[in-house]
C-alpha cells in the first residue's frame, strides 16, 4: 500500500489531529477519556475511572528514518520531567500504529526510534498495547453494584 503523505503540514495542526484520532481510538477501545482545559498541562489526557485515573501525553511522527521513524517527546526544548504523565501515545502515522509506552520506559529520553515493520525495535512490545491503558485504569473489569431502592410515601407525587 502506497503512504500517503499527510495533508496537514503544519505542526500544531497536525498535533491536534493527532490527540482526536487518539480520542477516537481510545473510544474504540471502551477507555473513558478526558480532555485537561487549556493547554498548560503536561499530558495531554486523563483516562479512567475514580480511584483508576492516569495521565496520557500524545505524540505523533510522519520523520522517517532508515526502516522506521523518529518521535520526539519533549515539551519545549526539555524532555519531560518525570511524574509529566503516565503514559505516551505515539502515533506513526504513515503506518497507522500506536505505541502505548509506559512513563518510565521513555523517562530523560528526548526522542524514540520505532520500527512498525520490524520486531526488534525497542518498543515494539509497546505497538498497539491499549491493553496497558485498559488494566491501568480498571477499564473492562467487572464492577459490583450494589443499590437499594425505598418506596415513596404518597404525598410526595
Amino acid at each position: 500500500m502506497k503512504k500517503r503523505k499527510p495533508k496537514i503540514s503544519n505542526k500544531k495542526l497536525r498535533g491536534e489531529w493527532a490527540e482526536l484520532c487518539f480520542m477516537v481510538r481510545a473510544a474504540e477501545h471502551g477507555l473513558a477519556l478526558s480532555k485537561p482545559w487549556g493547554e498548560m498541562r503536561s499530558y495531554d489526557f486523563i483516562l479512567g475511572r475514580p480511584r483508576h485515573f492516569v495521565c496520557v501525553q500524545v505524540k505523533s511522527t510522519i520523520a522517517e528514518m532508515g526502516s522506521g521513524y523518529v518521535c520526539t517527546v519533549r515539551g519545549g526544548h526539555h524532555s519531560y520531567p518525570p511524574g509529566s504523565f503516565d503514559f505516551l501515545a505515539a502515533y506513526v502515522v504513515y503506518e497507522d500504529t500506536w505505541y502505548i509506552i509506559p512513563e518510565d520506559k521513555i523517562e530523560g529520553k528526548g526522542s524514540l526510534a520505532f520500527y512498525p515493520k520490524s520486531k526488534a525495535g525497542l518498543y515494539e512490545e509497546y505497538k498497539n498495547a491499549w491493553c496497558l491503558l485498559k488494566k491501568a485504569t480498571g477499564s473492562g473489569s467487572t464492577m459490583d453494584i450494589q443499590a437499594c431502592a425505598e418506596e415513596l410515601p404518597p404525598t410526595f407525587f
